[in-house]
């Protein structure tokens, strides 16, 4: 195996990657709309030599650096898409843009590819197979970059992809590691009411959307506790609830919206027939009307055992057997699983919290930072990762 001094190499991007996260929080682009984001990474690549770029989609990156012997692909992927969030965090390098921030991490995740990349690209002579840059759009709303760049070959030829996540919620110098299922299945669902308004103080004269919603709500919550089985992993949240003008006055509908995390396969497709049994039955009884959408997201992330091993030594060999801590499976979703229908894979977090700092806040919080010593750790991994897949 190659030897390569990782400590150094990383040392000599330290001052990049940290400048490239710094720019990137600054200027944000919400999903589908990285023309700015996607046209930087392009430009950055190009300086490093060594590396054919394309673009897949119209706001995603690829770089492909073929070694000097021939072997296999390996593929890494950061994400670039930032959230519709005003950032309160008074960093000096905090967001320029109005309602946009960088609340989940991806700014940090491009800044590390970036860096392994430029220190990759110098080392072509040492590399057998290929290194896959794959900078991904969009992975924050639906339908997700992810998908859209394997509809655009991106994955073609890939025999391994893996990707990490930076946690500001677990502490920095630990590795979270999965075997199997690590993150759900997202669906997502709009409820409209509709009832018939009028006076507060005549409430027969109504059918009132407002009372009729409220137990729309309640009765959703016997999904979970009535309809899936307790071992297996199904949370249901309402995180919207709206209508109505004034007091006293009955509304003539409200809105109803919120998000179904699930693993197992089977609640994909029942998940949809009980919700809309819940709403037609609860709006039948009180004579009003409805109306339901219903969207299907991403699958789980489910991390493949081998590659999963072949991270676990990797980080063995950098940081120790104490940095990894295997990992209960998560209720958030990724579109990274859209790659893993292509490849075997592995996903995992990358401990970026520090409460001696006050860095203590989670993801998609106006607060939301991250411990920018944590990048280290996410270069050194992929950059060693590669001598460890492609031998």
């Amino acid at each position: 195996m190659v030897k390569i001094n990782l400590q150094k190499s990383f040392e000599n991007v330290k001052v990049q990657v940290i400048e490239w996260r710094r720019y990137l929080h600054q200027y944000p682009e919400l999903s589908f709309k990285e023309k700015e984001t996607s046209q930087f990474v392009y430009d950055t690549l190009q300086s490093f030599g060594n590396l054919e770029i394309t673009r897949p989609t119209e706001t995603s990156v690829m770089a492909r650096l073929i070694g000097a012997h021939p072997g296999k692909t390996l593929a890494i992927r950061a994400d670039m898409d930032a959230l519709p969030l005003q950032e309160e965090t008074g960093l000096e390098f905090r967001s320029k843009r109005d309602g946009v921030m960088h609340a989940c991490g991806h700014d940090g995740h491009t800044a590390m590819l970036l860096g392994a990349a430029k220190i990759l690209s110098g080392m072509k002579e040492d590399i057998k197979g290929e290194v896959r840059f794959l900078f991904q759009h969009a992975e924050e709303q639906f339908p997700g970059g992810a998908i859209q760049m394997v509809e655009a070959s991106a994955m073609e030829g890939v025999d391994w992809v893996i990707g990490a996540h930076l946690m500001s919620t677990d502490e920095i110098g630990k590795i979270g590691l999965a075997n199997g299922p690590m993150m759900a299945s997202t669906h997502a669902f709009w409820i409209t009411v509709n009832g018939q308004g009028g006076h507060g103080g005549m409430p027969h004269d109504t059918i009132d959307s407002i009372a009729i919603g409220s137990q729309v709500v309640t009765n959703l919550q016997h999904i979970v506790s009535r309809n899936s089985d307790p071992l297996d992993p199904v949370v249901l949240s309402i995180g919207k609830f709206s209508g109505g003008e004034a007091g006293n006055v009955i509304a003539n509908s409200v809105e109803i919206v919120g998000t179904i995390r699930v693993f197992a396969d089977k609640y994909r497709d029942i998940m949809p027939k009980l919700v809309e049994r819940v709403v037609k039955g609860v709006t039948e009884a009180h004579g009003a009307s409805y109306r339901l959408k219903y969207e299907i997201g991403y699958l789980p992330v489910v991390n493949d055992e081998e590659v999963t091993a072949v991270i676990e030594e990797t980080v063995h060999d950098l940081y120790g057997k104490e940095a990894v801590e295997y990992c209960k499976p998560r209720m958030g979703a990724e579109d990274f699983s859209a790659f893993q229908q292509e490849a075997a894979s592995s996903f995992y977090t990358i401990g970026a919290g520090n409460k001696e700092k006050g860095i203590v806040y989670p993801h998609h919080h106006p607060r939301f930072t991250f411990d920018e010593d944590a990048m280290e750790y996410g270069v050194n991994i992929f950059v060693n990762a590669v001598f460890k897949f492609l031998v």
